[in-house]
């Protein structure tokens, strides 16, 4: 079975937006800490990947929220490499609170990806081989995501502050875009319950990008398509489910 690493946080007023719960570019960027120092544990951290050439690329995530880490309280991130086949690498991560309850749990896809070249590397088994994951032949076939059939945009400028080391934007960035354009009202009456997104390329500093959007009335809440584009590329998509808070 792939080897599990948690760790403890406490969560910080400026990790959280107006409704006092953490926002998806801090959290996501905590889960994914937890997976480096895992790495690091191992002796498979970024150093020794980048030794072949190499580094991890997100590209799909899929989330299931009970609710969001609040400020002030401790909680515990889990990782585990779960599985891998030729080009893909399957990690989960939950969040708990102090009392042991699920608060989210988020299925991520990474590949490897050449530095010159920048497309995507085969699995190196030097680099996987510590974490134990399940060696797997076929493909997890990821859910659909919805397309946009009739939404609005806004645009935006990729700043300096998007751009992380691999020299290109953040994953977690990509949610400040998502995000915003819902508005003020929507985001302190409604609180996420689900979340698919990939990310099909990459974006750079000084691109100018366009974030469109659509909210669908649901029975029981409130469905959101999202699509990162520029020049017509479709760079980012999203779906999100809502309830009322």
């Amino acid at each position: 079975m792939a080897k599990k690493y948690t760790k403890k946080h406490e969560v910080s007023y400026y990790e959280c937006d107006i409704n006092q719960t953490m926002t998806f570019p801090s959290m996501l960027g905590i889960v994914i800490k937890t997976s480096e120092e895992q790495s690091d544990t191992l002796e498979r951290g970024s150093d020794f990947v980048n030794s072949f050439g190499l580094t991890w690329v997100i590209t799909n995530y899929s989330m299931l929220i009970t609710r969001l880490p609040r400020v002030g309280e401790t909680i515990s991130i889990t990782t585990q490499a779960m599985a891998y086949n030729k080009f893909f690498c399957y990690r989960n991560f939950w969040i708990h609170d102090e009392q042991g309850e699920e608060l989210v749990k988020i299925e991520s896809v990474f590949v490897l990806m050449d530095f010159v070249n920048r497309k995507m590397s085969s699995v190196n088994e030097e680099i996987i081989a510590p974490f134990e994951s399940e060696k797997v032949k076929k493909i997890k076939r990821q859910e659909k995501i919805e397309k946009i059939e009739s939404g609005s945009m806004l645009p935006y400028r990729v700043r300096f502050y998007d751009i992380d080391s691999n020299q290109h934007v953040n994953n977690a960035m990509y949610f400040n875009w998502i995000i915003d354009v819902l508005g003020y009202d929507f985001l302190t009456t409604h609180v996420p319950e689900k979340v698919l997104i990939r990310f099909d390329k990459e974006v750079e500093y000084g691109n100018e990008i366009e974030s469109h959007y659509e909210q669908v009335i649901l029975e029981n809440g409130m469905k959101t398509r999202h699509e990162i584009r520029m020049q017509d590329q479709l760079y980012c998509e999203a779906n999100i489910l809502w309830k009322t808070r």
